[in-house]
């Protein structure tokens, strides 16, 4: 097994862990709530029909359903785009107990592989998933499709891990870190 799929089936043991072990918005996990900067960001739309927004690695819909839920009687769309399929099921099941399922659209894919059209999205949201794209080439595509994607005033929110350190707790011993690209903070900035 190559480095990529072997941190893509680990990956996938702990989210599937951790959607069963903790509901969405449930306190004891950050499924508790959605990240703020995600959310204050959506205020520059306050008044606005038919927005188009883009989760990317939207998960079991953390930040995608209370940003439908902002969407709800406008005629807008969250297209809400994941690697796992079990998260996805997950996030339609937590759309119809939400009231949101008819705002919320699921794209199983990873996504370096996701097409992104152009000038579809006024908001596109990527909150610790770009870094699990496939290579550095990939990840700049990806950004390079997201520009594109973007409507003329649209906004992205971008939240990216970087800098990743895993030590071993009992022997203080630095472990390679379990993620697909662990660029330095500053080639982000």
């Amino acid at each position: 097994m190559n480095r990529i799929d072997y941190i893509r089936q680990e990956e996938k043991k702990y989210h599937d862990l951790c959607y069963e072990q903790y509901k969405l918005f449930e306190i004891g996990s950050w499924l508790y709530k959605p990240v703020k900067t995600v959310m204050d960001l959506m205020d520059n739309f306050e008044g606005q029909n038919n927005l188009q927004v883009l989760d990317l690695g939207s998960g079991v819909g953390r930040n995608s359903i209370p940003i439908a839920q902002k969407l709800r009687n406008t005629s807008g769309t969250v297209t809400c785009v994941d690697l796992l399929n079990s998260a996805l099921t997950k996030l339609q099941t937590y759309s119809k107990e939400h009231d949101v399922f008819e705002v919320i659209k699921t794209e199983q894919a990873a996504i370096e592989n996701y097409h992104i059209d152009s000038n579809a999205y006024d908001y596109i949201v990527a909150v610790s998933s770009l870094e699990h794209v496939k290579s550095e080439e990939n990840f700049k595509n990806v950004l390079h499709s997201m520009k594109k994607g973007t409507k003329n005033g649209g906004i992205n929110c971008l939240i990216i891990n970087s800098n990743i350190q895993e030590i071993d707790l009992k022997t203080n011993e630095e472990l390679e870190a379990l993620i697909e690209i662990n660029l330095p903070t500053e080639e982000h900035l």
